[in-house]
């Protein structure tokens, strides 16, 4: 069967699958919409919690910052792994005493203020709909490709399958949907893992191929690398070769620091992870769930930095000083005779995130360090129209001058080679040649991690507009202080407010500020800052009030925003970091200004009315949990 007639097949079933569970599972009520009527099963919560928590980012760019950053790149697994133990051991329990489902909701009714409820809820749409912008342009490139469609084709399909089951199923439907992406997720990424494991170095487990002895030698366009190196040793060795730095040679440990610190704090901040806890019947069910989220978390983070290693020498060994017409034609072979089936490199190119530049005019690809188009990044400029004898895609962009300091620091090699770093997991499997079915899944295991990351932010920022905002501060009774709007009122508010999101969302996906992980680790950053000292504060310190949180969230987000903004948006030069720190773990530094100005604020103003207090002290005990509420 012919691969793209393979990748339909695969995407169509899971997407049948997901919009028939949506129908299955619509919501009746607003706890349906809201929690899933609080009701799921802790293994099944577990699953759909992974499914949620592991996004794009983590299944589509993870993998390729790895590849490119090296041993840096640990900084998003460390950070995001931490981060959930953070928020299940520390917060979780807590956050389920108190029984407030959304961020607003809590901040509201522990700091006794609507202008403390508002201020939430303008920070989580703020947050969410960075993070969502992710999702959708990790959807586009995964359509693009599979479906031969471009980037924003891809972004209103994506939208449209979201609708199904966010704004009709709410997190009713989005749970049970998030169980079958799990599976259609964690297979996806497994399989050809344990393919390219068993290819590069003979060895079952990609965890343990990571450190295993390579099957294959390969030409690094500088000194040909024996077979039965290392598989570190061999990548390390080729990177140098080629003007980079050794894959496991560590950076600035210090912004490493920042950066995984940043990233720990935003996971625990983050609103659509903390009302997984309030689908399951007890607290001692949502901490059951948690460690079950764990281990289905573990099987593929455990994975990632060997499909990350195995990505980037496959790239080196299949691209390296080849010619392009050869290799496009499947004419190519490799050292030991096999056929290189360059095939894929076209495909890429035709969706426009991989692009060659024949600076030197030999019509070989070479690669190495430095940029081969000028732009930020290096990333390329396509000519929609024309291509070169060659049919290879023309770019506007392409530099033509070779800078010898480059070309010495690359032992004779100036680079031709543009690859966005998303498309390293996806392309992966079709560099190596892997069965046409393992294409097909990788597809649909993309999509999957895409969308069920995006339907669970869809669902907060519903929840903020209906539940939060209209329902307890626009029609609120401030006598009773009760919502004065009946449920299906809400419950047509929430389905409004999915609709709008999904239309921004869309937009941001075709928009996007910078490659997935990126702008998810910025969603990070501002969670980190904005909600984490709010909720542990808020927690653990019976003296902070109202004055300080507002303040806190304020101070926290404006200036982690106003960081990132400047320097990813304005111009701003890395020699200009405060302190050194990037924009991706400046996060760190907005959660401790929030906690130092939050706790100078709240002691020079009044102390929290005594029942606060009060509530301050039960919720500290975190047995006899109460469910979800609405007031």
């Amino acid at each position: 069967m012919p691969l793209q007639t393979q990748i339909y097949l695969f995407v169509g079933i899971s997407f049948a699958i997901y919009i028939g569970i949506a129908l299955w599972a619509k919501a009746d009520s607003t706890k349906d919409f809201y929690v899933a009527g609080g009701g799921i099963h802790p293994i099944s919560n577990g699953m759909a919690t992974a499914a949620d928590w592991m996004s794009a980012a983590s299944f589509i760019s993870l993998a390729g910052i790895i590849s490119f950053q090296g041993s840096d790149g640990g900084a998003y697994l460390m950070g995001w792994t931490g981060g959930y133990v953070l928020l299940a051991m520390l917060l979780a329990p807590y956050l389920r005493k108190f029984g407030k489902f959304t961020v607003p909701d809590f901040v509201g009714d522990r700091y006794y203020s609507d202008t403390a409820r508002l201020v939430a809820i303008i920070a989580v749409i703020f947050i969410s709909f960075t993070y969502i912008a992710g999702q959708m342009r990790g959807v586009g490139i995964v359509f693009s490709r599979f479906l031969q469609v471009d980037i924003n084709t891809g972004v209103i399909i994506g939208m449209a399958i979201v609708f199904f089951y966010a704004v009709l199923g709410g997190m009713k439907s989005i749970t049970y949907t998030q169980v079958a992406q799990y599976v259609v997720m964690i297979f996806a990424y497994m399989i050809p893992a344990i393919f390219l494991s068993l290819q590069l170095t003979d060895t079952f487990l990609p965890q343990l191929g990571i450190f295993s002895q390579t099957t294959f030698a390969f030409d690094t366009g500088v000194q040909v690398i024996p077979e039965g190196t290392y598989l570190l040793h061999a990548l390390d060795q080729a990177l140098l070769d080629l003007g980079f730095k050794a894959y496991t040679e560590p950076g600035n440990l210090w912004n490493m620091f920042m950066i995984t610190t940043a990233l720990m704090l935003g996971t625990a901040g983050l609103p659509h992870v903390i009302v997984r806890f309030f689908t399951v019947p007890t607290v001692k069910d949502a901490r059951i769930s948690a460690g079950w989220a764990l281990i289905f978390i573990a099987i593929m983070y455990t994975t990632i930095s060997s499909v990350a290693s195995f990505s980037r020498i496959n790239l080196v060994k299949n691209v390296q000083n080849v010619e392009y017409e050869s290799f496009v034609n499947q004419e190519s072979k490799n050292l030991d005779g096999t056929i290189n089936d360059g095939k894929w490199f076209q495909t890429w190119e035709n969706a426009e995130l991989l692009a060659w530049n024949d600076r030197n005019e030999d019509g070989k690809i070479q690669y190495a360090s430095g940029l081969a188009f000028d732009s930020k990044a290096g990333k390329a400029i396509y000519d929609g129209i024309n291509r070169a004898e060659d049919n290879h895609r023309l770019t506007t962009n392409g530099k033509t001058t070779v800078n010898e300091d480059e070309v010495e620091k690359n032992n004779g090699i100036a680079n031709e080679l543009y690859v966005d770093v998303d498309i390293m997991v996806l392309a992966n499997p079709e560099i190596a040649n892997l069965p046409n079915w393992v294409i097909a899944l990788i597809a649909a295991g993309g999509l999957a991690a895409a969308l069920s990351t995006a339907a669970g932010l869809l669902l907060v920022i519903a929840a903020s507009i209906s539940h939060d905002l209209m329902g307890r501060i626009i029609f609120k009774d401030k006598l009773t202080n009760r919502t004065t709007i009946s449920e299906n009122t809400e419950l047509m508010w929430a389905r409004i407010s999915a609709i709008v999101a999904i239309l921004v969302a869309g937009y941001l996906g075709i928009n996007p500020p910078a490659f997935v992980a990126q702008v998810v680790a910025f969603a990070f950053g501002l969670a980190a800052a904005a909600f984490f000292p709010t909720i542990i504060l808020g927690i653990f310190d019976k003296r902070m009030n109202k004055e300080g949180a507002i303040t806190g969230i304020l101070v926290g987000l404006i200036f982690t925003s106003t960081y990132i903004i400047y320097f990813v948006f304005l111009g701003g030069l890395p020699e200009d970091y405060l302190f050194g720190i990037s924009p991706t773990g400046i996060g760190t530094l907005g959660t401790l200004l929030h906690i130092i100005v939050a706790f100078v604020v709240s002691r020079m103003t009044p102390p929290p009315p005594p029942h606060i207090q009060a509530l301050v002290e039960k919720i500290r005990i975190p047995s006899g949990a109460n469910a979800a509420r609405d007031y």
